[in-house]
């Protein structure tokens, strides 16, 4: 089925995403590319997004590998850098933010919020972003939060519900608020996906 919300943006001459071959968007998934910038957003071969990307007016950039899919409900929200790799699985209702999304002074905030109101997103502000990378072969489930300066390694999990504020080894699972290790996978476990590697690169875009 289409996504019509990107359809009609592509004709009208709006930013949008990269889509690789064979990757798709549901029904349900929005890109709301505030920067004006369609290279910001890029999705990997074989890839379905049913959720939310987005990449704020002052800067962002989201890059998701092949074989992933991202949830309904999901949002990815970039004013810096958030690399996803390939083969990730990420629940309906996850939030992915490398930014606060807001000014911590209060001030600051409101007046953000009124311009936000009245004219559009700013294009000049710092909202103390850091970089999130979610290495290959992870999986977060339902209703994660992974916040900025975050890096989730190769194969590990975020159990539902959990809000990730550290890094995650890789091969870890993760529970709680803050989350925090409660089990680690066997080495056969946290490794057993490597010989996919090569037959999941990206294919050329389209």
């Amino acid at each position: 089925m289409m996504n019509w919300h990107y359809l009609l943006r592509k004709a009208l001459g709006r930013a949008t995403c990269v889509l690789a071959q064979r990757s798709r968007l549901g029904t349900r998934a929005r890109i709301i590319n505030i920067a004006g910038d369609s290279d910001l957003i890029r999705v990997g071969a074989s890839t379905i997004v049913e959720g939310e990307l987005l990449v704020f007016p002052h800067g962002g950039r989201i890059e998701i590998g092949a074989w992933c899919y991202v949830g309904a409900g999901t949002r990815i929200w970039s004013d810096t850098d958030i690399h996803i790799g390939d083969r990730v699985m990420i629940s309906h209702n996850v939030n992915i933010f490398d930014n606060l999304t807001h000014p911590l002074d209060a001030t600051a905030r409101h007046a953000q919020f009124r311009q936000i109101a009245v004219t559009g997103h700013p294009r000049t502000m710092d909202l103390g972003g850091r970089a999130v990378v979610v290495a290959a072969d992870a999986w977060i489930s339902a209703g994660a939060t992974v916040l900025r300066g975050v890096t989730i390694g190769r194969g590990a999990i975020v159990a539902a519900g959990a809000v990730v504020t550290r890094d995650v080894p890789a091969g870890a699972i993760v529970a709680g608020n803050p989350a925090r290790v409660v089990r680690s996978l066997s080495l056969f476990e946290s490794t057993c996906q490597a010989g996919l590697d090569s037959s999941a690169s990206p294919q050329s875009e389209s």
